[in-house]
């Protein structure tokens, strides 16, 4: 059921009028948007549509070039982020800003820490935090635990679990869910509902329609920085709502092999990384897609991890192309020399350099094929090829000189896939591909996948997502605590199937 049925003189929170904002382009072009006390409030819209630079405006974070914000009827118009907390307004951003030498407890409480005799009180810290994290999920993390050692998933629910720390009137929430799985996010569902029958208001943001439905009163649609509707989550109808945010209808993502998998491409027997990769046994085979599904901590990015030599195994083998020899692969340089990749759930600390061009971020692991004698680089010669990538791969950019860090989502992780395909890397290990794109770019990423597999490419893709998994993939493995404990066919499996296997190491004992 969407949302909570608001009556119709629920009092008026936030309002903007003629919202606008330039860049090099105009990214917000004169926006009203209205936010409700206590209502979930959807906002959509492909990447680039200026969602992010309006959350960004209502957090304090950047100011308008024209237009103004009441909040309950006074003007508001931030000069940061403070003074935007101190109003009652937060955001929890899609792209983390955590330091990961903190503990868990201090980045909940980090600018307000308990103090005691004019040093931290620890014991305090902890006791108050414990709440806090138990009603995000991370009921079995030690509050001082430090942060760094969580994966991109529980990170946020950390940041989530900081920004109800402190009463606040708004709440923006941008691509919360990118990296929970399902008893993650309804675990988080259950706190917004609460909240908003307390009276906090919710801007959320996602990619996720399913979500969108289910979780808000009302949705606003963004396109190309105009708000081109605001509606009643109730009846606004899936297909309608993609129609608007893209500007045409998009196919139900279904896609199958054209021709069957041809031979065993990786074998992993065993495999353990302890503590969070126990066992994994399962076999990938060339012109397959193999899904990864999973809790948060199964143990999934460190399975990838493991055979890409990122992390070192305690255990197990790891053969190649059919080969009964198990492969020496104890550093990334390893991993690639013999043809396998990763894509990184986290692709802007993990995969790309920012702030080099496109072409750098797509050549740089493999300029052999441009140097001359002397190691001079063909520049155009490398040109020639990073643009027969983009075009092959339909990455929008003003040329390939444009900075990566100025893209999109979904065309970052098209330069990260083009980057690999240019090293002929014909295994891709890909860890959450389509977190935080949006549902056009998200389409042409799984029309990639399916298209390297029918290729000859072998493809083991980890997602959160079980509906991505049963859309995209031919088989589905899940990891439970630590253990590859089940092996599913797509076509015979239901989500019910792979969330029941992925909470079955948590209630009862492997051998």
């Amino acid at each position: 059921m969407p949302g909570m049925t608001r009556p119709a003189d629920t009092p008026l929170l936030l309002r903007t009028a003629g919202l606008t904002k330039d860049y090099a382009t105009r990214v917000l072009d004169s926006v009203d948007l209205e936010i409700l006390e206590g209502e979930v409030h959807a906002l959509v819209g492909e990447n680039g549509a200026g969602k992010s630079t309006l959350a960004r405006i209502l957090a304090g974070l950047i100011r308008p070039d024209a237009g103004h914000i009441e909040l309950a009827g006074e003007p508001y118009a931030p000069s940061g982020k403070r003074q935007a907390e101190a109003q009652g307004v937060r955001m929890v951003m899609q792209e983390l800003n955590v330091i990961g030498r903190l503990t868990v407890a201090e980045s909940i409480f980090f600018g307000h820490l308990p103090h005691r005799w004019g040093a931290i009180d620890y014991p305090g810290l902890h006791r108050a935090a414990r709440p806090l994290m138990d009603q995000v999920g991370l009921s079995d993390v030690a509050p001082d635990r430090p942060l760094e050692t969580l994966g991109v998933g529980r990170q946020q629910m950390v940041e989530i679990a900081a920004a109800l720390s402190r009463q606040c009137r708004l709440l923006i929430l941008d691509e919360p869910t990118a990296a929970l799985t399902a008893p993650e996010i309804e675990r988080l569902f259950d706190q917004i509902r609460r909240l908003g029958q307390q009276g906090v208001s919710f801007l959320y943001i996602s990619h996720r329609m399913e979500e969108i439905q289910r979780i808000s009163d009302r949705i606003s649609v963004l396109r190309d920085g105009r708000l081109l509707t605001t509606r009643g989550a109730a009846g606004f109808g899936l297909d309608e709502v993609v129609r608007l945010m893209v500007g045409r209808p998009l196919e139900e993502t279904r896609l199958a092999a054209s021709r069957p998998p041809n031979g065993p491409a990786l074998r992993v027997d065993g495999l353990a990384a302890p503590p969070a990769l126990r066992h994994a046994s399962f076999e990938l085979r060339f012109g397959e897609i193999l899904g990864l599904a999973g809790l948060m901590g199964a143990g999934r990015t460190e399975m990838l991890r493991a055979i890409f030599g990122a992390d070192r195994r305690a255990a197990g083998r790891i053969c190649l192309r059919g080969s009964s020899a198990p492969a020496r692969i104890d550093h990334p340089r390893d991993a690639v020399r013999q043809g396998i990749a990763l894509l990184t759930e986290d692709r802007k600390a993990q995969g790309l350099l920012l702030p080099l061009s496109v072409l750098a971020n797509v050549t740089l692991n493999h300029l052999r094929p441009f140097c001359r004698a002397g190691g001079r680089i063909q520049a155009a010669a490398e040109r020639r090829a990073v643009e027969q990538w983009l075009d092959q791969l339909g990455v929008r950019c003003r040329s390939p000189l444009q900075p990566v860090a100025e893209l999109s989502g979904g065309n970052q992780q098209k330069v990260l896939m083009a980057r690999w395909l240019h090293r002929n890397c014909d295994i891709l290990l890909l860890d959450e591909p389509t977190r935080g794109i949006d549902v056009g770019a998200r389409f042409e990423i799984h029309r990639l996948l399916r298209q390297g597999a029918d290729q000859g490419r072998a493809i083991l893709m980890a997602s959160s997502d079980l509906r991505e998994l049963l859309g995209v993939c031919d088989r589905i493995g899940v990891m439970s605590a630590g253990r590859w404990v089940a092996t599913f066919d797509r076509n015979t499996c239901s989500q019910d199937d792979l969330l029941h296997a992925a909470l079955s190491g948590y209630t009862r004992t492997h051998p």
